[in-house]
Protein backbone atom coordinates (compact mmCIF):
# COMPACT_ATOMS: atom_id res chain seq x y z
CA UNK A 1 0.00 0.00 0.00
CA UNK A 2 1.25 3.42 -0.85
CA UNK A 3 2.65 5.49 2.02
CA UNK A 4 1.41 8.72 0.47
CA UNK A 5 -1.35 10.59 2.25
CA UNK A 6 -4.84 9.59 1.24
CA UNK A 7 -6.48 12.07 -1.11
CA UNK A 8 -9.10 14.51 0.10
CA UNK A 9 -12.30 13.02 -1.34
CA UNK A 10 -14.15 16.27 -1.70
CA UNK A 11 -11.24 18.03 -3.34
CA UNK A 12 -10.49 15.08 -5.59
CA UNK A 13 -14.05 14.91 -6.85
CA UNK A 14 -14.20 18.64 -7.39
CA UNK A 15 -10.94 18.66 -9.37
CA UNK A 16 -11.70 15.54 -11.40
CA UNK A 17 -12.25 16.37 -15.10
CA UNK A 18 -15.79 16.32 -16.42
CA UNK A 19 -16.94 12.84 -17.51
CA UNK A 20 -16.43 11.90 -21.14
CA UNK A 21 -19.44 11.71 -23.42
CA UNK A 22 -21.63 8.72 -24.14
CA UNK A 23 -20.46 8.92 -27.76
CA UNK A 24 -16.88 8.54 -26.59
CA UNK A 25 -17.79 5.55 -24.41
CA UNK A 26 -19.28 3.78 -27.44
CA UNK A 27 -16.51 4.87 -29.82
CA UNK A 28 -15.06 2.07 -31.99
CA UNK A 29 -11.96 1.66 -29.79
CA UNK A 30 -14.10 1.07 -26.67
CA UNK A 31 -17.28 -0.45 -28.11
CA UNK A 32 -16.37 -4.14 -27.94
CA UNK A 33 -14.96 -3.96 -24.40
CA UNK A 34 -18.05 -2.06 -23.25
CA UNK A 35 -20.27 -4.73 -24.81
CA UNK A 36 -18.40 -7.42 -22.89
CA UNK A 37 -18.58 -5.96 -19.38
CA UNK A 38 -22.11 -4.59 -19.87
CA UNK A 39 -23.17 -7.92 -21.36
CA UNK A 40 -21.80 -9.80 -18.37
CA UNK A 41 -23.93 -7.70 -16.02
CA UNK A 42 -26.93 -8.00 -18.36
CA UNK A 43 -26.98 -11.81 -18.49
CA UNK A 44 -26.63 -11.92 -14.69
CA UNK A 45 -29.49 -9.45 -14.21
CA UNK A 46 -31.78 -11.00 -16.83
CA UNK A 47 -31.15 -14.43 -15.32
CA UNK A 48 -32.16 -13.19 -11.87
CA UNK A 49 -35.60 -12.01 -12.96
CA UNK A 50 -36.12 -14.55 -15.75
CA UNK A 51 -35.63 -17.47 -13.37
CA UNK A 52 -38.11 -16.06 -10.86
CA UNK A 53 -40.77 -15.89 -13.59
CA UNK A 54 -40.20 -19.38 -15.00
CA UNK A 55 -39.50 -21.27 -11.75
CA UNK A 56 -43.15 -22.12 -10.88
CA UNK A 57 -43.51 -23.93 -14.21
CA UNK A 58 -40.20 -25.73 -13.63
CA UNK A 59 -41.35 -26.97 -10.23
CA UNK A 60 -44.64 -28.18 -11.71
CA UNK A 61 -42.65 -30.16 -14.30
CA UNK A 62 -39.73 -31.66 -12.35
CA UNK A 63 -40.96 -31.36 -8.76
CA UNK A 64 -38.96 -30.12 -5.80
CA UNK A 65 -41.44 -27.73 -4.22
CA UNK A 66 -39.65 -27.97 -0.86
CA UNK A 67 -36.44 -26.75 -2.52
CA UNK A 68 -38.15 -23.80 -4.22
CA UNK A 69 -36.50 -21.05 -2.19
CA UNK A 70 -33.06 -22.64 -2.53
CA UNK A 71 -32.99 -22.07 -6.29
CA UNK A 72 -32.27 -18.39 -5.65
CA UNK A 73 -30.43 -18.87 -2.35
CA UNK A 74 -27.81 -21.23 -3.83
CA UNK A 75 -27.26 -18.86 -6.75
CA UNK A 76 -26.75 -15.84 -4.49
CA UNK A 77 -24.41 -17.59 -2.06
CA UNK A 78 -22.11 -18.90 -4.79
CA UNK A 79 -22.21 -15.48 -6.51
CA UNK A 80 -21.09 -13.79 -3.30
CA UNK A 81 -18.25 -16.28 -2.87
CA UNK A 82 -16.87 -15.95 -6.41
CA UNK A 83 -17.23 -12.16 -6.40
CA UNK A 84 -14.59 -12.12 -3.67
CA UNK A 85 -12.09 -13.85 -5.98
CA UNK A 86 -12.22 -11.33 -8.82
CA UNK A 87 -8.93 -9.53 -8.12
CA UNK A 88 -7.02 -12.78 -7.75
CA UNK A 89 -8.62 -14.25 -10.89
CA UNK A 90 -7.74 -11.17 -12.90
CA UNK A 91 -4.19 -11.11 -11.55
CA UNK A 92 -3.57 -14.76 -12.36
CA UNK A 93 -5.25 -15.08 -15.75
CA UNK A 94 -5.66 -11.60 -17.21
CA UNK A 95 -8.89 -10.00 -18.43
CA UNK A 96 -9.61 -12.25 -21.41
CA UNK A 97 -9.11 -15.59 -19.66
CA UNK A 98 -10.87 -14.36 -16.52
CA UNK A 99 -13.94 -13.45 -18.57
CA UNK A 100 -13.79 -16.76 -20.42
CA UNK A 101 -13.83 -18.57 -17.08
CA UNK A 102 -16.76 -16.45 -15.88
CA UNK A 103 -18.81 -16.88 -19.05
CA UNK A 104 -17.87 -20.54 -19.26
CA UNK A 105 -19.12 -21.31 -15.77
CA UNK A 106 -22.28 -19.27 -16.30
CA UNK A 107 -22.98 -20.99 -19.63
CA UNK A 108 -22.35 -24.50 -18.27
CA UNK A 109 -24.56 -23.78 -15.27
CA UNK A 110 -27.34 -22.51 -17.53
CA UNK A 111 -27.02 -25.66 -19.67
CA UNK A 112 -27.31 -27.91 -16.60
CA UNK A 113 -30.46 -26.03 -15.57
CA UNK A 114 -31.91 -26.34 -19.08
CA UNK A 115 -31.61 -30.16 -19.11
CA UNK A 116 -32.31 -30.80 -15.40
CA UNK A 117 -34.65 -33.76 -14.86
CA UNK A 118 -34.93 -33.20 -11.09
CA UNK A 119 -34.57 -30.25 -8.74
CA UNK A 120 -31.28 -31.30 -7.05
CA UNK A 121 -29.57 -31.25 -10.45
CA UNK A 122 -31.04 -27.81 -11.12
CA UNK A 123 -29.60 -26.62 -7.79
CA UNK A 124 -26.18 -27.88 -8.91
CA UNK A 125 -26.59 -25.95 -12.14
CA UNK A 126 -27.58 -22.82 -10.24
CA UNK A 127 -24.47 -23.16 -8.05
CA UNK A 128 -22.25 -23.31 -11.15
CA UNK A 129 -24.20 -20.46 -12.71
CA UNK A 130 -23.81 -18.32 -9.60
CA UNK A 131 -20.06 -18.96 -9.47
CA UNK A 132 -19.69 -17.64 -13.00
CA UNK A 133 -22.13 -14.78 -12.40
CA UNK A 134 -20.23 -13.48 -9.39
CA UNK A 135 -17.06 -13.30 -11.47
CA UNK A 136 -18.82 -11.51 -14.32
CA UNK A 137 -20.26 -8.76 -12.14
CA UNK A 138 -16.99 -8.18 -10.33
CA UNK A 139 -14.86 -8.24 -13.48
CA UNK A 140 -16.95 -5.41 -14.90
CA UNK A 141 -15.68 -2.94 -12.29
CA UNK A 142 -12.11 -4.21 -12.51
CA UNK A 143 -11.94 -4.14 -16.32
CA UNK A 144 -13.44 -0.64 -16.47
CA UNK A 145 -10.26 0.54 -14.73
CA UNK A 146 -8.07 -1.40 -17.15
CA UNK A 147 -9.80 -0.82 -20.48
CA UNK A 148 -11.12 2.75 -20.24
CA UNK A 149 -9.64 6.18 -19.45
CA UNK A 150 -10.67 7.58 -16.08
CA UNK A 151 -12.89 10.28 -17.59
CA UNK A 152 -15.21 7.48 -18.84
CA UNK A 153 -15.47 5.56 -15.58
CA UNK A 154 -18.59 7.32 -14.32
CA UNK A 155 -20.37 6.68 -17.63
CA UNK A 156 -19.26 3.05 -17.66
CA UNK A 157 -20.39 2.42 -14.07
CA UNK A 158 -23.72 4.07 -14.89
CA UNK A 159 -24.11 1.77 -17.88
CA UNK A 160 -23.40 -1.37 -15.86
CA UNK A 161 -25.89 -0.26 -13.23
CA UNK A 162 -28.48 0.40 -15.95
CA UNK A 163 -28.17 -3.25 -16.99
CA UNK A 164 -29.95 -4.20 -13.76
CA UNK A 165 -32.89 -2.02 -14.76
CA UNK A 166 -32.95 -3.63 -18.20
CA UNK A 167 -32.84 -7.06 -16.58
CA UNK A 168 -35.85 -6.18 -14.44
CA UNK A 169 -37.75 -5.02 -17.51
CA UNK A 170 -37.15 -7.88 -19.93
CA UNK A 171 -36.35 -10.77 -17.55
CA UNK A 172 -39.90 -11.26 -16.20
CA UNK A 173 -41.37 -10.83 -19.68
CA UNK A 174 -39.14 -13.48 -21.24
CA UNK A 175 -39.54 -15.86 -18.32
CA UNK A 176 -43.31 -15.43 -18.36
CA UNK A 177 -43.42 -15.94 -22.12
CA UNK A 178 -41.51 -19.22 -22.00
CA UNK A 179 -43.66 -20.39 -19.09
CA UNK A 180 -46.83 -19.38 -20.96
CA UNK A 181 -45.97 -21.55 -23.97
CA UNK A 182 -45.02 -24.48 -21.74
CA UNK A 183 -41.28 -24.33 -22.47
CA UNK A 184 -39.68 -23.09 -19.25
CA UNK A 185 -36.38 -24.69 -20.28
CA UNK A 186 -36.23 -22.14 -23.08
CA UNK A 187 -35.34 -19.50 -20.47
CA UNK A 188 -32.08 -21.27 -19.70
CA UNK A 189 -31.37 -22.15 -23.33
CA UNK A 190 -31.67 -18.44 -24.11
CA UNK A 191 -29.02 -17.71 -21.47
CA UNK A 192 -26.74 -20.37 -22.99
CA UNK A 193 -27.00 -18.74 -26.43
CA UNK A 194 -26.56 -15.19 -25.08
CA UNK A 195 -23.53 -16.26 -23.05
CA UNK A 196 -21.93 -17.91 -26.08
CA UNK A 197 -22.37 -14.75 -28.17
CA UNK A 198 -20.80 -12.49 -25.53
CA UNK A 199 -17.96 -14.98 -25.06
CA UNK A 200 -17.04 -14.54 -28.74
CA UNK A 201 -17.04 -10.77 -28.17
CA UNK A 202 -14.72 -11.22 -25.19
CA UNK A 203 -12.26 -13.17 -27.33
CA UNK A 204 -12.16 -10.34 -29.83
CA UNK A 205 -12.38 -7.35 -27.51
CA UNK A 206 -10.00 -8.13 -24.67
CA UNK A 207 -6.29 -8.55 -25.32
CA UNK A 208 -4.81 -11.78 -24.05
CA UNK A 209 -2.28 -10.00 -21.84
CA UNK A 210 -4.52 -7.31 -20.35
CA UNK A 211 -3.74 -7.90 -16.70
CA UNK A 212 -4.10 -6.06 -13.46
CA UNK A 213 -0.71 -5.21 -11.96
CA UNK A 214 -1.81 -6.23 -8.46
CA UNK A 215 0.76 -8.51 -6.84
CA UNK A 216 -0.57 -12.01 -5.99
CA UNK A 217 -1.65 -12.30 -2.37
CA UNK A 218 -2.66 -15.26 -0.21
CA UNK A 219 -6.34 -16.14 -0.31
CA UNK A 220 -8.02 -14.84 2.89
CA UNK A 221 -9.73 -18.13 3.72
CA UNK A 222 -10.87 -17.07 7.20
CA UNK A 223 -12.43 -13.83 5.92
CA UNK A 224 -14.15 -15.66 3.06
CA UNK A 225 -15.50 -18.31 5.39
CA UNK A 226 -17.00 -15.80 7.81
CA UNK A 227 -18.68 -13.75 5.06
CA UNK A 228 -20.14 -16.86 3.44
CA UNK A 229 -21.33 -18.07 6.87
CA UNK A 230 -23.03 -14.73 7.52
CA UNK A 231 -24.64 -14.80 4.08
CA UNK A 232 -25.90 -18.35 4.55
CA UNK A 233 -27.29 -17.46 7.99
CA UNK A 234 -29.37 -14.57 6.70
CA UNK A 235 -30.42 -16.41 3.53
CA UNK A 236 -31.62 -19.49 5.39
CA UNK A 237 -33.36 -17.34 8.01
CA UNK A 238 -35.58 -15.91 5.27
CA UNK A 239 -36.83 -19.33 4.15
CA UNK A 240 -37.36 -21.27 7.42
CA UNK A 241 -40.22 -21.33 9.88
CA UNK A 242 -40.09 -20.77 13.61
CA UNK A 243 -39.24 -17.50 15.32
CA UNK A 244 -36.53 -19.02 17.50
CA UNK A 245 -34.83 -20.61 14.52
CA UNK A 246 -34.93 -17.33 12.60
CA UNK A 247 -33.48 -15.40 15.54
CA UNK A 248 -30.74 -17.98 16.01
CA UNK A 249 -29.75 -17.78 12.34
CA UNK A 250 -29.76 -13.98 12.39
CA UNK A 251 -27.59 -14.13 15.49
CA UNK A 252 -25.14 -16.40 13.69
CA UNK A 253 -25.03 -13.92 10.81
CA UNK A 254 -24.35 -10.98 13.13
CA UNK A 255 -21.58 -12.81 15.00
CA UNK A 256 -20.01 -13.95 11.71
CA UNK A 257 -20.11 -10.40 10.35
CA UNK A 258 -18.43 -8.97 13.44
CA UNK A 259 -15.91 -11.80 13.30
CA UNK A 260 -15.17 -10.97 9.67
CA UNK A 261 -14.42 -7.33 10.51
CA UNK A 262 -12.16 -8.39 13.40
CA UNK A 263 -10.25 -10.95 11.30
CA UNK A 264 -10.07 -9.06 8.02
CA UNK A 265 -8.70 -5.85 9.48
CA UNK A 266 -5.83 -7.76 11.10
CA UNK A 267 -4.64 -9.30 7.83
CA UNK A 268 -1.91 -7.76 5.69
CA UNK A 269 -4.00 -8.58 2.61
CA UNK A 270 -7.61 -9.12 3.55
CA UNK A 271 -10.79 -9.49 1.56
CA UNK A 272 -11.33 -5.72 1.54
CA UNK A 273 -8.55 -3.17 1.02
CA UNK A 274 -6.60 -2.08 4.09
CA UNK A 275 -7.84 1.44 3.43
CA UNK A 276 -11.28 0.21 4.53
CA UNK A 277 -10.00 -0.11 8.08
CA UNK A 278 -7.71 2.94 8.11
CA UNK A 279 -8.86 5.59 10.59
CA UNK A 280 -9.97 8.72 8.79
CA UNK A 281 -10.14 7.13 5.32
CA UNK A 282 -13.62 7.42 3.72
CA UNK A 283 -13.59 4.08 1.88
CA UNK A 284 -15.51 2.35 4.67
CA UNK A 285 -18.29 4.92 4.37
CA UNK A 286 -18.28 4.64 0.59
CA UNK A 287 -18.86 0.91 0.97
CA UNK A 288 -21.65 1.51 3.50
CA UNK A 289 -23.32 3.90 1.03
CA UNK A 290 -23.12 1.27 -1.72
CA UNK A 291 -24.58 -1.35 0.63
CA UNK A 292 -27.52 0.89 1.59
CA UNK A 293 -28.44 1.52 -2.05
CA UNK A 294 -28.10 -2.18 -2.90
CA UNK A 295 -30.30 -3.23 0.02
CA UNK A 296 -32.92 -0.63 -0.94
CA UNK A 297 -33.15 -2.05 -4.45
CA UNK A 298 -34.18 -5.49 -3.13
CA UNK A 299 -37.55 -4.13 -1.98
CA UNK A 300 -38.80 -4.52 -5.55
CA UNK A 301 -39.05 -8.30 -5.13
CA UNK A 302 -42.17 -7.91 -2.95
CA UNK A 303 -43.78 -4.90 -4.65
CA UNK A 304 -45.72 -6.93 -7.29
CA UNK A 305 -47.06 -9.22 -4.54
CA UNK A 306 -48.33 -6.22 -2.57
CA UNK A 307 -49.90 -4.75 -5.70
CA UNK A 308 -51.86 -7.92 -6.36
CA UNK A 309 -52.94 -8.64 -2.79
CA UNK A 310 -53.64 -5.09 -1.59
CA UNK A 311 -55.00 -3.40 -4.72
CA UNK A 312 -56.16 -6.44 -6.68
CA UNK A 313 -53.87 -5.65 -9.62
CA UNK A 314 -53.42 -8.12 -12.43
CA UNK A 315 -50.00 -9.74 -12.83
CA UNK A 316 -48.95 -7.42 -15.65
CA UNK A 317 -49.86 -4.19 -13.86
CA UNK A 318 -48.37 -5.46 -10.61
CA UNK A 319 -45.16 -6.33 -12.45
CA UNK A 320 -45.10 -2.81 -13.86
CA UNK A 321 -45.42 -1.44 -10.33
CA UNK A 322 -42.40 -3.47 -9.28
CA UNK A 323 -40.48 -2.18 -12.28
CA UNK A 324 -41.11 1.46 -11.27
CA UNK A 325 -38.10 1.28 -8.96
CA UNK A 326 -35.89 0.08 -11.82
CA UNK A 327 -37.23 2.73 -14.19
CA UNK A 328 -36.32 5.35 -11.63
CA UNK A 329 -32.74 4.22 -11.12
CA UNK A 330 -32.10 3.53 -14.83
CA UNK A 331 -33.25 6.97 -15.94
CA UNK A 332 -31.61 8.80 -13.01
CA UNK A 333 -28.20 7.21 -13.42
CA UNK A 334 -28.06 8.09 -17.11
CA UNK A 335 -29.11 11.66 -16.35
CA UNK A 336 -26.81 11.92 -13.35
CA UNK A 337 -23.71 10.81 -15.24
CA UNK A 338 -24.49 13.50 -17.82
CA UNK A 339 -24.66 16.56 -15.57
CA UNK A 340 -23.32 15.60 -12.13
CA UNK A 341 -19.61 16.40 -12.08
CA UNK A 342 -17.34 18.09 -9.55
CA UNK A 343 -19.27 19.47 -6.58
CA UNK A 344 -22.57 18.30 -8.03
CA UNK A 345 -21.33 14.71 -7.90
CA UNK A 346 -20.85 15.13 -4.15
CA UNK A 347 -24.38 16.49 -3.79
CA UNK A 348 -26.02 13.55 -5.55
CA UNK A 349 -24.06 11.09 -3.41
CA UNK A 350 -25.90 12.53 -0.39
CA UNK A 351 -29.20 13.19 -2.14
CA UNK A 352 -29.42 9.62 -3.45
CA UNK A 353 -30.12 7.81 -0.16
CA UNK A 354 -32.34 10.74 0.89
CA UNK A 355 -34.51 10.26 -2.21
CA UNK A 356 -34.57 6.54 -1.51
CA UNK A 357 -35.77 7.16 2.05
CA UNK A 358 -38.46 9.66 1.01
CA UNK A 359 -39.75 7.43 -1.79
CA UNK A 360 -40.01 4.29 0.33
CA UNK A 361 -41.54 6.12 3.29
CA UNK A 362 -44.13 7.73 1.02
CA UNK A 363 -44.98 4.33 -0.47
CA UNK A 364 -45.50 2.96 3.05
CA UNK A 365 -47.74 5.86 4.05
CA UNK A 366 -49.88 5.47 0.93
CA UNK A 367 -50.73 1.87 1.81
CA UNK A 368 -53.69 3.30 3.73
CA UNK A 369 -55.79 3.49 0.57
CA UNK A 370 -56.31 1.77 -2.79
CA UNK A 371 -57.95 4.57 -4.75
CA UNK A 372 -56.69 5.41 -8.21
CA UNK A 373 -54.89 8.44 -6.76
CA UNK A 374 -53.20 6.29 -4.11
CA UNK A 375 -52.06 3.71 -6.66
CA UNK A 376 -50.65 6.46 -8.88
CA UNK A 377 -48.88 7.68 -5.76
CA UNK A 378 -47.33 4.22 -5.33
CA UNK A 379 -45.83 4.42 -8.81
CA UNK A 380 -44.51 7.93 -8.23
CA UNK A 381 -43.07 7.10 -4.80
CA UNK A 382 -41.29 4.00 -6.06
CA UNK A 383 -39.95 5.90 -9.06
CA UNK A 384 -38.56 8.56 -6.70
CA UNK A 385 -36.96 5.86 -4.56
CA UNK A 386 -35.35 4.40 -7.66
CA UNK A 387 -33.98 7.76 -8.77
CA UNK A 388 -32.14 7.94 -5.45
CA UNK A 389 -30.31 4.70 -6.24
CA UNK A 390 -29.57 5.70 -9.81
CA UNK A 391 -28.33 9.23 -9.21
CA UNK A 392 -25.87 8.22 -6.50
CA UNK A 393 -24.48 4.81 -7.37
CA UNK A 394 -22.21 5.67 -10.35
CA UNK A 395 -20.52 8.48 -8.43
CA UNK A 396 -20.12 6.48 -5.22
CA UNK A 397 -18.63 3.53 -7.11
CA UNK A 398 -16.27 5.82 -9.02
CA UNK A 399 -15.17 7.38 -5.73
CA UNK A 400 -14.12 3.92 -4.54
CA UNK A 401 -12.27 3.25 -7.79
CA UNK A 402 -10.29 6.50 -7.43
CA UNK A 403 -9.80 6.41 -3.67
CA UNK A 404 -6.01 6.07 -3.89
CA UNK A 405 -3.22 6.54 -6.45
CA UNK A 406 -1.81 3.15 -5.43
CA UNK A 407 -2.79 0.81 -8.29
CA UNK A 408 -2.81 -2.32 -6.16
CA UNK A 409 -5.13 -0.87 -3.52
CA UNK A 410 -7.27 0.84 -6.18
CA UNK A 411 -7.79 -2.53 -7.87
CA UNK A 412 -8.87 -4.07 -4.58
CA UNK A 413 -11.15 -1.12 -3.85
CA UNK A 414 -12.80 -1.55 -7.27
CA UNK A 415 -13.34 -5.27 -6.72
CA UNK A 416 -14.68 -4.45 -3.27
CA UNK A 417 -17.52 -2.43 -4.86
CA UNK A 418 -18.93 -5.59 -6.39
CA UNK A 419 -18.30 -7.73 -3.31
CA UNK A 420 -20.13 -5.26 -1.09
CA UNK A 421 -22.96 -4.97 -3.61
CA UNK A 422 -23.40 -8.74 -3.94
CA UNK A 423 -23.34 -9.33 -0.18
CA UNK A 424 -25.75 -6.42 0.36
CA UNK A 425 -28.14 -7.78 -2.29
CA UNK A 426 -28.19 -11.15 -0.54
CA UNK A 427 -28.60 -9.63 2.92
CA UNK A 428 -31.22 -7.21 1.58
CA UNK A 429 -33.31 -9.94 -0.03
CA UNK A 430 -33.24 -11.97 3.17
CA UNK A 431 -33.96 -8.93 5.35
CA UNK A 432 -36.89 -7.98 3.14
CA UNK A 433 -38.31 -11.47 3.62
CA UNK A 434 -37.89 -11.19 7.39
CA UNK A 435 -39.60 -7.78 7.54
CA UNK A 436 -42.50 -9.07 5.45
CA UNK A 437 -42.81 -12.12 7.68
CA UNK A 438 -42.72 -10.03 10.87
CA UNK A 439 -45.29 -7.63 9.44
CA UNK A 440 -47.63 -10.50 8.63
CA UNK A 441 -47.48 -11.84 12.18
CA UNK A 442 -47.91 -8.40 13.79
CA UNK A 443 -50.80 -7.49 11.52
CA UNK A 444 -52.68 -10.76 11.94
CA UNK A 445 -55.66 -8.99 13.51
CA UNK A 446 -55.92 -6.42 10.71
CA UNK A 447 -54.66 -6.70 7.14
CA UNK A 448 -51.33 -8.55 7.39
CA UNK A 449 -50.33 -7.71 3.82
CA UNK A 450 -50.63 -3.96 4.40
CA UNK A 451 -48.66 -4.30 7.63
CA UNK A 452 -46.00 -6.28 5.80
CA UNK A 453 -45.75 -3.60 3.10
CA UNK A 454 -45.33 -0.90 5.73
CA UNK A 455 -42.72 -2.86 7.70
CA UNK A 456 -40.70 -3.33 4.55
CA UNK A 457 -41.06 0.26 3.34
CA UNK A 458 -40.42 1.98 6.68
CA UNK A 459 -37.62 -0.42 7.64
CA UNK A 460 -35.71 0.19 4.43
CA UNK A 461 -36.49 3.93 4.59
CA UNK A 462 -34.86 4.07 8.03
CA UNK A 463 -31.82 2.27 6.64
CA UNK A 464 -31.67 4.78 3.77
CA UNK A 465 -31.63 7.66 6.27
CA UNK A 466 -28.62 6.04 7.90
CA UNK A 467 -27.16 5.93 4.40
CA UNK A 468 -27.42 9.73 4.23
CA UNK A 469 -25.15 9.97 7.28
CA UNK A 470 -22.72 7.48 5.69
CA UNK A 471 -22.70 9.51 2.46
CA UNK A 472 -21.88 12.69 4.37
CA UNK A 473 -19.01 10.91 6.12
CA UNK A 474 -17.75 9.54 2.78
CA UNK A 475 -17.14 13.00 1.29
CA UNK A 476 -15.38 14.54 4.28
CA UNK A 477 -11.67 15.17 3.80
CA UNK A 478 -9.68 12.23 5.09
CA UNK A 479 -6.78 12.47 7.47
CA UNK A 480 -3.38 11.52 6.07
CA UNK A 481 -2.71 7.81 6.21
CA UNK A 482 0.01 6.79 8.68
CA UNK A 483 3.46 6.02 7.32
CA UNK A 484 4.04 2.29 6.98
CA UNK A 485 7.33 1.00 8.24
CA UNK A 486 6.74 -2.69 7.45
CA UNK A 487 7.79 -3.38 3.84
CA UNK A 488 5.42 -6.35 3.69
CA UNK A 489 2.51 -4.02 4.36
CA UNK A 490 3.74 -1.65 1.68
CA UNK A 491 3.63 -4.49 -0.84
CA UNK A 492 0.17 -5.61 0.19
Amino acid sequence: MSDRPSPRPGAADAERPAPGTWRELFAPQHRAAVAVFAGGIAVFAVNTYLTAASLPSAVADIGGQRLYAWVMTVFLITSVFSSMLVTRTLTRWGARRAYLVGFGLFGVGSLVCAVSPIMPIMLAGRAIQGTGGGLLTGLAFAVIRLALPQRLWVRAVGLTSAMWGIGNLIGPVLGGLFAQIGFWRGSFWLLVVATAIITVLALRALPARTRDDTAPTPLPISSLTLVVLATIGVSVASVVDGRRTVLALVGVAVVATLGFIFVDRRRDAGLLPRLTYTAGNPLKWIYVSIAVLAVGSTAEAFIPLFGQEIAGMGPLLAGTLGAALSWGWSSAQIASTTWAAGRRALVVRIAGPAFLAVGLATYGILQSGTSDAAIIGWFVALFIAGTGIGMAFPHIATAAMTITPDNAEAARASAGVNTVQMVANTFGSATAGLLVSIGASVGADGDPTITSARFLAFGFAALALAGVAAAVASIRPSRPAPQLSDPQLSDS
